[in-house]
């Protein structure tokens, strides 16, 4: 039986939506003009740190695990921080991403 629109309970008006909002995740600029990430470091990290957001996986494992693989290379003129946030969205997937 389909509720009347008229009618709503408080749950319909405090429960949260993602409709007109974006990501709070922003890529910073880069100065260097030559950045540019290898195809096989977003492979190695799609491989080996992907995250769905299922209930039996864990955030803190999924950012420590990316945290490493990060660690292992270095991009001169590009801040840590920086490569952090472009390879980010490439370690999530699903309704996460």
């Amino acid at each position: 039986m389909a509720m009347d629109p008229a009618r709503r309970t408080m749950y319909d008006y405090a429960k949260p939506t993602l409709i007109g909002t974006e990501s709070s995740i922003v890529r910073l600029t880069i100065a260097e003009n030559n950045f540019k990430l290898k195809l096989n470091t977003i492979q190695m990290v799609q491989q080996y740190v992907q995250f769905d957001g299922l209930q039996y996986e864990d955030p803190n494992t999924h950012l420590a695990k990316f945290l490493e693989i990060c660690d292992t290379f270095k991009i001169n003129g590009v801040s840590d921080n920086t490569i952090h946030l472009w390879l980010f969205s490439f370690s999530l997937k699903g309704k996460e991403k």
